[in-house]
């Protein structure tokens, strides 16, 4: 019996923001894979080693979690408004599929810095020393997203003293703008209400802000599900009741969003919506051990990620966070105090983020210009991946 040998293809390996995932230029994957469909999906699955029924990725470069199993294709933009495409896939742990209906936020902070090594920005646009501008077209949600990328002595600075809750080692500080991030295009708040009552069969009627920015997220009070806003991923993760819960409550408001017909296509439909619970502020101690005051933060934001409670805080969800804030009568506004504000300090299990968005109302319905967070990249490893031949 023969055996098909292994093939290489020249990856990256980055994190970005507290994500780490594998990145390719779209020219540099096997011609089968350069197209969306079977033959890519497959590629990337065994490139990150699901499906895994012992959920490690012992056989793969994922790393078995929500914020570690992702991967990114790149290429040069068609548009001339556009430096990039990215295009962004969560691959599922223990089950064979690739979501492809939202962005990755944390990981737009590697984006540009992979385009700019990987030769897809002009040469001519990379200044010697200061910030090099990449504007990015994100295919998955078709959105434009600006990053400024620090530039010292002609090459992309990695290391600094910017420091990110959820992330060990400081590092060198990337701005990134959300053009006009409602997803898709559509309304910020598809049921039309900054506030609903969402019924969920079985666990209760729920005070819910339903928002489309950065990424569907549903947002309700932790109070109003049992809990303080201060959990750690111990809490909710440990706890397959609450885990029920939570998906139960995400499906019925992707319903309620018209993100699925009905509640069993939720499954197949694990990266969107988000959802998220919140609180006012309160102090706690952090994963890490660092003491988060009370006086240091606005409110307090828990958020799940492909069925389990986030270590950190996802960044398109931050982005859904800093446009709600800024929102008067929402969930999250409320929870913050109520006041009119273009920036939100929230604690996470990992520590606090500032974010900012710019909100306003025009002919009676809200619209947000762009929301503004910072992060940090850093290439972990280049080279190439390695998978069997006969992965197709």
């Amino acid at each position: 019996m023969t055996h098909a040998p292994q093939i290489r293809i020249p990856a990256t390996y980055m994190r970005g923001g507290t994500s780490k995932g594998v990145f390719f230029r779209l020219d540099d994957l096997p011609a089968a894979a350069q197209q969306p469909g079977p033959a890519r999906d497959a590629l990337l699955l065994r490139v990150i080693g699901s499906p895994d029924p012992y959920g490690k990725h012992t056989d793969g470069m994922g790393g078995a979690t929500s914020s570690t199993s992702k991967t990114v294709i790149l290429s040069r933009s068609d548009s001339p408004d556009h430096d990039i495409d990215y295009l962004f896939g969560q691959v599922s742990i223990d089950k064979p599929f690739i979501d492809w209906s939202g962005n990755c936020g944390n990981l737009t902070a590697a984006v540009g810095a992979f385009a700019i090594n990987s030769g897809l920005i002009d040469a001519g646009r990379i200044p010697e020393n200061g910030h090099c501008t990449v504007r990015i077209w994100q295919a998955n949600i078709e959105k434009t997203i600006v990053a400024h990328i620090p530039i010292t002595d002609g090459a992309v600075q990695e290391t600094g003293d910017f420091e990110l809750d959820g992330v060990t080692f400081p590092a060198a500080e990337i701005q990134i703008e959300f053009m006009n991030p409602a997803d898709g295009g559509g309304a910020i708040f598809p049921t039309g209400n900054i506030v609903d009552d969402l019924e969920v069969p079985g666990v209760g009627t729920f005070q819910a802000t339903m928002i489309n920015a950065g990424i569907p997220t549903i947002f309700v009070n932790a109070s109003d599900v049992g809990y303080t806003g201060t959990e750690l991923q111990g809490a909710i993760n440990e706890d397959p009741k609450a885990l029920d819960m939570f998906e139960t409550i995400r499906a019925h408001g992707g319903v309620r969003m018209g993100l699925f017909g009905d509640v069993a296509e939720a499954a197949n439909r694990q990266h969107t919506p988000k959802i998220a619970f919140v609180a006012p502020p309160k102090g706690y101690t952090a994963s890490s051990g660092k003491a988060v005051k009370a006086e240091d933060i606005d409110v307090l934001v828990r958020a799940l990620s492909m069925g389990k409670l986030h270590h950190a805080m996802m960044g398109t969800a931050a982005v859904a966070i800093a446009t709600a804030a800024a929102i008067p009568g929402t969930l999250v506004n409320l929870a913050a105090g109520g006041d009119d504000r273009s920036a939100v300090h929230f604690g996470h299990p990992s520590g606090t983020l500032r974010v900012g968005a710019e909100a306003r109302q025009v002919d009676g319905a809200w619209t947000v210009e762009k929301a503004i967070m910072s992060r940090s990249a850093r290439v972990l490893m280049e080279g190439w991946v390695r998978v069997p031949g006969d992965v197709f």
